[in-house]
């Protein structure tokens, strides 16, 4: 394995072609492409996705774009018409050209919505298939990590139900270990450049952070154009966390 390299794939969360560029120079396996983090991601626009893919492609990164395909905030239990939206947006992104998608469905007794996102995974068709945080929502995430492997999802982030994957780390480990690489397992949520080494040895296949910042305009934007401050990817962040990857990496 050279320097470059580490057995420990790092994800970043971005939501503009300045983030995507930032994961690309800094040495990320993948990002995962939403906008509006602060509400928890939403699905992007497809421009900024063929953007992103373009971006990626000139890199020479095959695997590099996976899409959060979330149509609105206020947790995760969907219409059968929301899940038909959300799969007309599955479509629309593998024509773009995105190497994988990121979703979530549960019922609303906290349990997986099998039924969803089996009509997900068929929209998805080739594309890889993440299984996001919503499974920290369900009653016992371990055994919904079960049922998520059995139904055919390539790859899982969550925080082992905590507030902080640091605070979820004993099930992680319980989760890499029944996974055992037939479906990966990638920390996230509060993940920190001081956390990386205990994630690491739990086992985890990713690791999965946002390394995002405020940032603003000098200008207000008026009554009608928001908060004139905005989410920016960190560059330092982003280089911290992959160096701490490789080095934690080697050493467990």
């Amino acid at each position: 394995m050279s320097p470059s390299q580490s057995p420990v794939a790092v994800e970043i969360a971005v939501q503009d072609l300045e983030g995507v560029r930032i994961a690309i120079r800094e040495g990320a396996e993948r990002i995962e492409l939403c906008q509006a983090l602060g509400s928890g991601g939403l699905t992007p626009s497809i421009g900024l996705v063929m953007s992103a893919v373009r971006a990626a492609d000139e890199a020479g990164l095959s695997d590099f774009v996976h899409v959060l395909v979330r149509p609105r905030e206020g947790g995760f239990v969907y219409s059968a018409a929301e899940v038909e939206v959300m799969s007309g947006d599955i479509l629309a992104l593998e024509a773009a050209g995105a190497a994988g998608i990121v979703v979530g469905a549960l019922r609303a007794d906290r349990s997986i919505d099998l039924e969803a996102l089996a009509q997900l995974r068929q929209a998805a068709g080739s594309l890889t298939v993440t299984f996001h945080r919503a499974i920290d929502a369900t009653v016992d995430p371990v055994r919904s990590a079960d049922e998520l492997r059995d139904a055919g999802v390539d790859r899982v982030l969550t925080s082992g139900g905590a507030r902080a994957s640091v605070d979820g780390a004993e099930k992680l480990a319980v989760m890499a270990s029944r996974a055992a690489g037939s479906m990966e397992i990638m920390a996230g949520g509060g993940v920190t450049v001081d956390a990386i080494p205990t994630l690491i040895r739990t086992g985890v296949d990713a690791l999965h952070l946002s390394a995002r910042r405020r940032a603003g305009r000098v200008t207000e934007t008026g009554p009608g154009g928001g908060s004139p401050s905005y989410d920016i990817t960190d560059a330092t962040t982003v280089a911290r966390a992959v160096a701490a990857v490789r080095r934690a990496a080697v050493s467990v």
